[in-house]
Order: C-alpha cells, then structure tokens, then sequence
C-alpha cells in the first residue's frame, strides 16, 4: 500500500479488498481489537491481508489503528479483516465499552475532602 509523494496511494482502496464493500461481519466496528490467531497462513492470501496478518505479529490492533498502519480507509481494512476472521486468521473482540459516569456529586465531595487535607 505505498503511496506517491503527493499522497493518493498507488492502489486503489477498493482493490485491496478485492472489489468487495461491505465486510462479511457487520458487528466489526472501528475499535474492534484485532488479534492473530496464529494458525499457519494459506498462501491464497491476498497482499492486503497479508500485510494486515504482519501487522497483527507483534500484538493486538483495532481496526482504525491498523488502517493507520497499512494507510487505508477503515472500511477496507474492516473488509479484509472481516475476511480474516471468516478464515479463522484473526479474532476480533468487541471493543471495551465505555465506563459509566462518575457521580458528579461523589466527585464534588472527594475534591472538598482532598481541599481540607490540603489545609490540615
């Protein structure tokens, strides 16, 4: 996925993933985490796929992170990963969801405790 020195890469988005769309599992969000599994790779493996397994090598990535890395949309990248799982290449875990909100008020009432040690 090199690019030219004006930045449009030389292959375009919709090649990497073979001319397919939509990824084949639709639950794969952008900060899905992403984690070979380890399994030996075929040697049908698209370039774009490949390149996404090498990324995995060293550890977990979500989407975006290895869309960053391999600079190509998300939506290509969910694609080729959506194919990677479907071959058991790759695991994809849901992304953590947010933590639920601090009481406003619990938080007030830490400060005004941390305030009076501060003057103690």
């Amino acid at each position: 996925m090199t690019g030219r020195p004006g930045g449009r890469p030389l292959v375009p988005a919709y090649l990497s993933t073979g001319g397919v769309a939509r990824p084949s599992r639709p639950q794969l969000e952008r900060l899905s985490v992403l984690t070979g599994t380890g399994e030996p790779v075929p040697g049908d493996l698209p370039a774009a796929q490949l390149a996404l397994l090498e990324e995995l090598d060293d550890g977990s990535l979500t989407v975006v992170e290895a869309a960053a890395l391999l600079r190509l949309p998300v939506s290509a990248v969910r694609v080729l990963a959506a194919g990677l799982v479907d071959r058991n290449l790759v695991l994809a875990r849901a992304p953590i969801p947010p933590a639920e909100r601090f009481d406003p008020d619990l938080l007030k009432r830490v400060a005004d405790g941390l305030r009076a040690l501060k003057h103690n």
